[in-house]
């Protein structure tokens, strides 16, 4: 195997209850995702899917990252990962910009996406990310 290029791998983090583990994969010419690294750990800090000692979890997560490196040969420096529990939730909401008479812009856009994440919450609350769902021009998707 030739040395991997950064933007070739991809890595896949599941924090659970039980273990950790960490998938590293390297993309190829086809479009496909070859699974080049596998570290797992068990989870010593997480209970009922919420992390209940954070350096315990801290430690888990390096166990299988390193441990998913060495099978892979390289070194990881992004993740993707995934956010489970009662603590999430998602919420709808909506935004809306006036026109007159005019193309589109992409500050348009982004005042669209401003105003559907300007919504009251809870103080204990944070908006995590914003999916856009649907644009409407003139009512018409």
């Amino acid at each position: 195997m030739g040395k991997i290029r950064k933007e070739e791998i991809l890595v896949g983090l599941d924090i659970g209850t039980s273990k950790v583990c960490a998938v590293v994969g390297e993309s190829t010419p086809e479009g496909e995702i070859d699974i080049i690294g596998v570290g797992t750990a068990p989870s010593k800090g997480v209970r009922k899917g919420v992390v209940i000692d954070i350096d315990g979890t801290i430690e888990s997560i390096q166990n299988a990252v390193e441990e998913a490196e060495l099978m892979a040969g390289c070194s990881i420096h992004e993740v993707y990962t995934n956010i489970s529990g009662g603590h999430i939730r998602g919420n709808n909401s909506s935004g809306m910009v006036a026109l007159k008479e005019r193309e589109v812009r992409e500050a348009d856009v982004q005042k669209v996406l401003d105003g559907a994440r300007a919504i009251p919450l809870p103080s204990d609350c944070q908006i995590l990310h914003l999916l856009p769902q649907q644009f409407l021009i003139d009512d018409q998707d």
